[in-house]
C-alpha cells in the first residue's frame, strides 16, 4: 500500500486546486455545474442544474436543449479546427484513413440524411453492430444528430446475445457490415444478423457497410448498402432536451439479462468531457488513442465523445494490439506521434508477456501520459507500464468507472493536480463524486478495511434508468445502502485517503477487460440440449484477469467424453461470441447447491482454487463438494 513512487518534478503539481474544486462540487453543485455544464453548448440553456425530487431518478440541466453530433462536429468547423484531423484510422491490415472535423461532418450529414430518407425518426431505436471502423462513429452521431437512441452492440457478440439487445431495445433499424478482421481472420458479421434477425421480434431496415467485400445474402425491401443510402447535404441537428435518452449500452448483471443502460443527452455528454479534461489535461496538439472498442462504453465515452467534444485528434485502431507481431502497440505509437495512451490492464499483462524487447525497438518519446481502464491495475504490471513504455517520465491516470457512471469517478487528476501515485491505487474521486466504504451494515469502515465502495450523491454522468426496467435500476444500485449508488466494487482506503479498488462483490468476470455475467454464460450453456445444469466462476489469470471456468452435469441418455465439449464450446462460440467461451468446461453429476436451489458458486470456486470453502451449512447434498474436489484432484494430475 505505501508502495509510493515519486513523480519527476514536472509532475508534482501541489494538489490544493484539486482538493478546492472538489470542496466546490460537493458544496455547491449548482454553482460549480451551471459553470462546467457549459463546456458543451446549449441550444437553450438549462433553466435548473439538479431536480431530485424523484430520487433516484435524478434529473441534470432542466429544459436544456442540446445536441450530441452538433457539440462533437457542428461548433467545431465554425472555427480552426474545421481542417484539424478528427481521427487518424488504423485497419488492421491496408493503409490508414484520415478524417479532419469538416469530414466527419460532412460524412455524419450524409448517413443522417440516409436514415431519415429510410423513414428513421426521433425516438427510434437503431442497433448497431460493427467492427471498429470509421462508419461505426459515423453511425452512432448520426443517430444523436436526428434524435434517435442508438444500442451499440458490441461485434465479438453472436447472434442469440445480438438478438436479445435487438428484442430489449426495440430496434428496427440495424446498421452493420459485411464483415470485421480479427486476427487475419474475417468476422461475418452480416451473417450473424441475419441470424439474429430471425430470432428477434420483427427488423425492419438493414444497413451494411461494404468493409470485408464478402459474398453476403441481401434481403429485398429491408436490406440496404450504406453506400447506396448516404446523401450529401445538411441534416439540422435535433434539438433534445437534457434527460432525453441518448444511447443504450447493454452490460451485464448477475440476474442472466443483460441490464440496458440509458444515458442522456445532457448530463452524459457535460460528464465525460469534463472527466476527460480533468483526468488527462489534453493539449490541443496532443494525439489521443484510446486503444479500445466502440462496443463497451470506454469506447463510447473516450474513443468517440469526448475526444470530439473538445476536439481533439485520435487515433482509432481496428485490429489486435499483439497483431499481426507483437510489437503492433508499439509500431502504432511510433507512427504516428500518441501522446495519450489509454487502455487495459489486461493489454498491458498481454504485452508484458512478450518481453522488452518490442517497445524497446521503438521510439515511444512522443508519450506524455498513460491511462489504464477496465479493472485494478497489479503493481507489477503498473511497474512495467510507467518504466518500460512511459521511461519513468510518463504519469498513470488509473482511472475506475462503470458503464453505468457515464465516465471517471474515481482517477488522478492531471489538470487538477496530481499525486504521488501509488501503483495499483485509481488514487482520489473526481469532482462530484462524494464517495465513502462500507461495511455490511452500512456504516464507514476504518482505513484498511474492505468494504463496499457507495456515492452518496448523483453527478451528471449518472444514468437515467434501466431500459425497461425502473425497478431494476432501483434494486440493483439504490436498495443495498438507501439513497446511496451502490457501485457492487469492494475497495479499501488507505491512510491518505487513496482508493484501492478490489473487484466485483458480485458475480460478474472480468475477461480480457469485458464484464461477463456469470449467469449469461451459464443460461449459454444449460440452453445446450445435453446440460442441465452448470455453474461458472472465474479464475484469475494473470493476461486475461478471469478466464471462464464451468462445471455442468448432463441430462439423460448424454455420456461425457472430449468431443462433447469441443461440441458444446463450438455452439457457444457461435450463439454468444467467442468471449464467452469457457476455457475449461468439467462435467461432474452434481452441483452443490442451497436446499432452496441457488448454485454455490463461490464453494466450488473455492475448492477449484483450493481455498476454504466457508460455512457449507446450508448446502444440499454435501457429496457434491466431495465429487468437485475429485475432479480438481483429477485436472491437477493432467488425467
Amino acid at each position: 500500500m505505501k508502495d509510493t513512487l515519486p513523480m519527476d518534478e514536472k509532475y508534482k503539481v501541489h494538489m490544493s486546486k484539486y482538493f478546492e474544486e472538489y470542496e466546490r462540487s460537493l458544496k455547491d453543485v449548482n454553482g460549480f455545474w451551471n459553470e462546467n455544464g457549459r463546456i458543451i453548448d446549449w441550444f437553450k440553456p438549462f433553466d435548473k442544474v439538479l431536480d431530485d425530487s424523484k430520487k433516484p431518478f435524478y434529473r441534470w440541466f432542466i429544459n436544456g436543449k442540446t445536441n450530441l453530433s452538433y457539440n462533437c462536429l457542428d461548433r467545431h468547423i465554425q472555427n480552426e479546427k474545421r481542417n484539424k484531423v478528427a481521427f487518424i484510422w488504423v485497419p488492421e491490415k491496408g493503409e490508414e484513413k484520415v478524417v479532419t472535423y469538416f469530414g466527419l461532418y460532412r460524412r455524419v450529414n450524409a448517413f443522417a440524411r440516409g436514415l431519415l430518407n429510410l423513414g428513421v425518426k426521433k425516438g427510434d431505436k437503431i442497433t448497431i453492430y460493427m467492427p471498429m471502423i470509421l462508419e461505426a462513429p459515423i453511425a452512432m452521431l448520426a443517430c444523436a444528430r436526428i434524435g434517435a437512441v442508438f444500442n451499440v452492440v458490441f461485434s465479438g457478440f453472436g447472434e442469440q446475445a445480438l438478438a436479445e439487445r435487438i428484442n430489449n431495445s426495440n430496434s428496427k433499424t440495424i446498421i452493420t457490415a459485411d464483415g470485421g478482421y480479427r486476427k487475419g481472420n474475417i468476422i461475418q458479421l452480416k451473417n450473424i444478423v441475419d441470424k439474429a434477425i430471425d430470432l428477434s421480434n420483427g427488423v425492419d431496415n438493414v444497413i451494411v457497410v461494404k468493409n470485408t467485400h464478402t459474398e453476403i445474402d441481401m434481403e429485398p425491401d429491408r436490406d440496404y448498402y450504406y453506400d447506396d443510402i448516404i446523401e450529401d447535404g445538411y441534416v439540422e441537428p435535433e434539438q433534445m432536451d437534457s434527460n432525453d435518452p441518448l444511447f443504450i449500452l447493454y452490460t451485464s448483471g448477475t440476474t442472466g439479462k443483460p441490464k440496458g443502460i440509458l444515458h442522456a443527452n445532457g448530463g452524459y455528454p457535460v460528464w465525460i468531457a469534463n472527466t476527460l479534461k480533468w483526468a488527462f489535461n489534453p493539449k490541443d496538439e496532443d494525439r489521443w488513442w484510446c486503444a479500445a472498442d466502440i462496443g463497451w462504453i470506454t469506447g463510447h465515452s473516450y474513443i468517440v465523445f469526448a475526444p470530439l467534444l473538445l476536439g481533439l485528434t485520435s487515433v482509432m485502431y481496428e485490429g489486435a494490439i499483439d497483431y499481426p507481431k507483437p510489437d503492433r502497440m508499439w509500431e502504432i505509437i511510433e507512427r504516428y506521434g500518441v501522446n495519450l495512451l489509454y487502455t487495459s490492464p489486461t493489454a498491458i499483462r498481454l504485452l508484458m508477456k512478450y518481453g522488452e524487447k518490442y517497445p524497446l525497438s521503438h521510439d515511444l518519446s512522443s508519450l506524455k501520459t498513460l491511462g489504464t481502464v477496465g479493472e485494478p491495475i497489479n503493481p507489477a504490471a503498473w511497474h512495467w507500464y510507467y518504466e518500460v513504455i512511459g521511461k519513468s517520465r510518463c504519469p498513470i491516470i488509473d482511472t475506475y468507472w462503470q458503464t453505468e457512471t457515464g465516465g471517471f469517478t474515481i482517477s488522478p487528476s492531471a489538470r487538477l493536480g496530481l499525486p504521488d501515485l501509488k501503483p495499483g491505487s485509481a488514487t482520489f474521486p473526481m469532482p462530484g463524486i462524494d464517495a465513502e466504504i462500507l461495511d455490511e451494515n452500512g456504516k464507514n469502515v476504518k482505513p484498511g478495511e474492505k468494504g463496499y465502495i457507495v456515492i452518496k450523491k448523483p453527478w451528471p454522468g449518472l444514468m437515467l434508468t434501466v431500459n425497461n426496467d425502473d425497478k431494476r435500476y432501483i434494486d440493483t444500485y439504490f436498495s443495498k445502502f438507501k439513497g446511496k449508488y451502490f457501485m457492487g466494487d469492494y475497495a479499501i482506503q488507505d491512510d491518505d485517503g487513496y482508493y484501492w479498488l478490489l473487484g466485483r462483490s458480485d458475480e460478474v468476470l472480468k475477461v480480457s477487460g469485458h464484464r461477463i455475467g456469470t449467469i449469461e454464460v451459464e443460461d449459454g450453456l444449460v440452453s445446450m440440449k445435453e446440460i442441465a445444469e452448470a455453474a461458472v466462476f472465474g479464475k484469475p489469470d494473470t493476461v486475461k484477469g478471469d478466464t471462464i471456468v464451468a462445471f455442468a452435469t448432463l441430462k439423460d441418455g448424454y455420456e461425457k467424453s472430449p468431443e462433447l465439449i469441443e461440441n458444446i464450446k463450438k455452439r457457444i462460440r457461435n450463439n454468444l461470441g467467442p468471449i464467452m467461451v469457457p476455457e475449461e468446461i468439467h462435467i461432474v453429476s452434481t452441483v452443490p447447491k442451497t436446499r432452496s436451489g441457488k448454485i454455490m458458486r463461490r464453494v466450488i470456486k473455492a475448492v477449484y482454487l483450493d481455498q476454504l470453502p466457508g460455512d457449507i451449512s446450508t448446502l444440499e447434498n454435501e457429496a457434491s463438494v466431495e465429487e468437485i474436489k475429485r475432479a480438481v484432484d483429477i485436472i491437477k494430475k493432467g488425467e
